[in-house]
């Protein structure tokens, strides 16, 4: 890890509080301007942001940070989620980072796990 990158430091910030579920303090790390690519599409505006990371924050049980890398602006987390439908969903974002706040996310996730479950 290179804890000492601007991006990372907020990007860490931004990756405890939503694992400890702690939307409102998640949030203060997103920009109202946020544009986030995932796998479900484009996702923008930080209320978008939001309604899109409730749910997984819901059925989130805990995760374990595999890998985290920064520079000036950008950082790159991976990560293990254990949620209520499956034990290890491996995920990561790369996130932009401007001013203190993620401008832009790409989020990546393994939806095997999920479609299994729902099989």
């Amino acid at each position: 890890m290179t804890e000492n990158s601007p991006a990372l430091k907020i990007a860490l910030a931004y990756y405890q509080a939503w694992t400890n579920k702690d939307l409102d303090r998640a949030m203060s790390y997103i920009s109202d301007d946020v544009v986030c690519d995932a796998p479900a599409g484009r996702i923008e505006g930080a209320g978008a942001y939001r309604a899109f990371l409730t749910p997984f924050v819901q059925m989130l049980r805990g995760t374990t940070l595999i890998a985290a890398f920064g520079d000036d602006e950008n950082a790159l987390i991976m990560y293990d989620a254990a949620t209520v439908p499956v034990p290890s969903a491996p995920g990561a974002e790369c996130a932009t980072v401007k001013d203190g706040k993620i401008t832009y996310s790409r989020f990546l996730f393994d939806r095997a796990p999920f479609q299994a479950a729902r099989q």
